[in-house]
């Protein structure tokens, strides 16, 4: 099982169910037992496609192009 959650700077992260402690991408250590749970997944690419989700939704949807276009 995994679980879901947001950092304090507001990234969607996930962790295997019964780790104490994740790392997000801004550095900060986060004790998993703490953290208010948006979901839960059975595997971990589902919970990666929800954490794209999550993001996209926050910050809307990414996309990638060349310097000549912009």
């Amino acid at each position: 099982m995994y679980l879901i959650f947001r950092c304090d700077c507001g990234r969607a992260v996930y962790a295997k169910e019964g780790v104490k402690r994740k790392k997000c991408v801004c550095g900060k250590n986060l004790k998993v037992s703490e953290r208010r749970i948006i979901a839960k997944t059975e595997d971990p690419q589902t919970a990666s496609e929800k954490v794209q989700e999550l993001q996209e939704e926050k910050y809307g949807g990414a996309y990638i192009t060349t310097a000549d276009k912009i």
